[in-house]
């Protein structure tokens, strides 16, 4: 079974995290919503909910299997509850399909706003 997982960060394409998923598909260039802001990490976004001022996040679209997303869910520390894998709301050819993405859980106080595109 393949998932399809936006990806924000430097999990995208010619980011330091790409060969994570470079054997997985690529579908397409996205936008989200716009209901979330992207924050500087140091060295990588974390994607959060907006309470207001959201922001259309840009992204790409990965058809990913599932030992594609265990691995996934390890370098974003799903159990470790740095980041969850919740259903993104998308734009366009894919606001009517079910995509997956990583919201960043921990306190972003003093953590620079980056806008919509890392």
């Amino acid at each position: 079974m393949k998932t399809l997982v936006f990806v924000y960060g430097t999990l995208k394409r010619g980011g330091d995290n790409h060969h994570w998923i470079e054997h997985q598909q690529f579908v397409a260039e996205a936008r989200t919503l716009p209901l979330y802001r992207l924050h500087d990490l140091g060295g990588y976004p974390g994607m959060v909910h907006a309470s207001q001022d959201g922001l259309s996040i840009e992204g790409e679209v990965w058809e990913v299997d599932e030992a594609g997303l265990i691995k996934l869910d390890v370098l974003e520390d799903t159990d470790g509850r740095e980041y969850e894998r919740v259903a993104v709301p998308l734009l366009g050819a894919f606001a009517d399909k079910h995509v997956e993405g990583y919201v960043y859980l921990r306190n972003i106080e003093g953590r620079r706003d980056v806008g919509a595109c890392w």
